[in-house]
């Protein structure tokens, strides 16, 4: 290979990379412009290295495979997750296109290189306002919202009803065999006469007018001062 057409390869990369990335860098996500144009150019510089080193007899490919699990690395560093939301899987997705774009260029495939890297582009710019839309459509009625959802339920109560009170939101998640209990615990923050408990409740299906049965049916109860509860999650269906 000459020093010409590795420059062409690499230059490509470089081109295509930044152009994903000045995407990226407008949206102000946080793998931008420079971020995705090392990660072509990282791609397609070990690709030619291949190349370069085996001539007609190597097999860039193999290199590629390990390019591509290094990337899913690297991807893992931008996603973060609070709760049970999930954040900068698009970001992540990204950087790993601009790897295949920059592995497309380092082998020559300069058309395909180019269409690879308009669809990623396209995806990002034309996908974004239809996916705003989506989400505006209203969502299903309470009782017909599938998935899995997490509650949380506190009380606060007199520390001599503690037990009744468990006893009774137990026999409330048995009841319904679309209800687990994840945890269930007591404590007296500090002060004897008084109980917090907490739990932790797994439902399949929306249940939010069984919460709001049970927590009118607590606060009811003798010794019951205080009762919440909230939907601390939701994951749904594949």
């Amino acid at each position: 290979m000459t020093i010409f057409e590795f420059v062409i390869r690499l230059g490509l990369a470089f081109l295509l990379g930044s152009a994903i990335g000045f995407e990226r860098q407008y949206r102000q996500k946080s793998a931008g412009l420079r971020t995705n144009t090392l990660v072509s150019l990282g791609a397609s510089a070990f690709v030619l290295l291949s190349v370069s080193l085996t001539g007609d007899t190597g097999d860039p490919s193999r290199v590629a495979g390990q390019i591509v699990t290094g990337i899913g690395f690297l991807g893992a560093g931008v996603i973060m997750k609070d709760g049970l939301n999930v954040q900068g899987l698009n970001t992540a997705a990204t950087i790993w296109c601009s790897a295949a774009v920059g592995c497309l260029s380092g082998v020559g495939l300069y058309a395909e290189a180019t269409v690879t890297a308009v669809a990623v582009m396209l995806a990002h710019l034309l996908l974004r306002p239809i996916g705003r839309k989506v989400n505006a459509i209203p969502d299903m009625p309470e009782d017909e919202r599938t998935g899995t959802f997490f509650y949380g339920f506190r009380i606060k109560c007199l520390e001599k009803v503690e037990n009744h009170l468990r006893v009774t939101m137990l026999d409330t998640i048995k009841s319904d065999g679309n209800l687990r209990l994840q945890s269930l615990k007591s404590f007296d923050n500090g002060n004897p006469q008084h109980a917090f408990v907490e739990a932790k409740i797994l439902s399949y299906g929306n249940r939010d007018r069984i919460m709001e049965t049970l927590a009118g049916k607590l606060l009811l109860e003798y010794g019951v001062m205080e009762v919440t509860w909230e939907i601390e999650g939701q994951q749904s269906e594949p």
